[in-house]
């Protein structure tokens, strides 16, 4: 599954009283993991830019003023969140505020852009972290501190910082990893895009060496063996030649052992 984490800025609360995006951020996830690939971009909204909103974000009117319009850049962020489910905090609000935007545009279009909810899955995490948390703060900072995830850099609200961020928790809330941009690379290649590499070693490495079980062990382990052969109706080790049993290490033992236990039917 294709998934954008995406975040946004504005002027102000509400589109209807006219306000306008100054910020879009967004990162790629396709099944739970980072690819890397990101979209930002400041936004000049053709208007002023509330001091309320500027405490929040500290975008200033002289940030965006030499930033292209929307219409310039909508195109570009279409082709990047269409299709996708889009994960958003509060997405609502973010969503009007896209939909709007693309209003603005449209008319004046052969091919008009949007509404996102006809091209796009939507999950809002706020209504998530609401059913996962009743009663209690959701924001995404309490998130963050609930879920110990180090937002400690995020002194203001930035569009792209939190939706990195968002990307964290809602992995965080879905019961998976954090920090998934996993890929996986030879060993001399180079990590690229930002992703964190899993490193894959070669096959003609030296093989590790593993010590052999003691004379003392081999007791231990037999007299352990009898005690299953007197619960089970066969012990795996018995497959086993006491030269080969010899060689085991403690690894391969502990696997043993599990299959024994489930040949009983224990639970642990």
């Amino acid at each position: 599954m294709r998934q954008i984490i995406l975040d946004t800025e504005t002027t102000g609360i509400d589109p209807k009283e006219g306000h306008r995006l100054i910020e879009i951020g967004a990162v790629e996830m396709i099944n739970r993991r980072l690819t890397g690939r990101t979209y930002h971009q400041y936004v000049n909204p053709e208007r002023l830019i509330d001091a309320e909103a500027i405490g929040v974000h500290g975008i200033t009117d002289e940030r965006v003023a030499n930033e292209p319009v929307f219409a310039e850049i909508a195109d570009a962020f279409w082709d990047f969140i269409k299709g996708a489910q889009l994960v958003i905090h509060n997405a609502p609000f973010d969503v009007g505020f896209i939909d709007h935007e693309f209003g603005l545009i449209n008319p004046g279009r052969a091919n008009p852009l949007g509404p996102v909810a006809d091209h796009c899955a939507i999950l809002d995490t706020l209504k998530l972290a609401r059913e996962k948390h009743p009663g209690q703060r959701n924001n995404l900072d309490a998130l963050c501190k609930r879920y110990d995830i180090d937002n400690g850099h995020r002194v203001l609200h930035g569009a792209l910082l939190d939706a990195e961020i968002l990307g964290d928790v809602y992995l965080a809330m879905t019961g998976g990893q954090t920090a998934l941009g996993l890929d996986v690379i030879e060993e001399g290649d180079g990590e690229e895009g930002g992703i964190v590499g899993v490193r894959r070693l070669r096959a003609d490495r030296p093989r590790l060496v593993t010590p052999g079980l003691s004379a003392l062990e081999l007791e231990r382990h037999s007299a352990w063996c009898e005690e299953i052969r007197g619960k089970a109706d066969e012990c795996l080790f018995d497959r086993l030649s006491i030269d080969a049993l010899g060689s085991l290490d403690s690894a391969s033992l502990e696997g043993a052992s599990l299959d024994n236990r489930g040949a009983r039917g224990d639970d642990a």
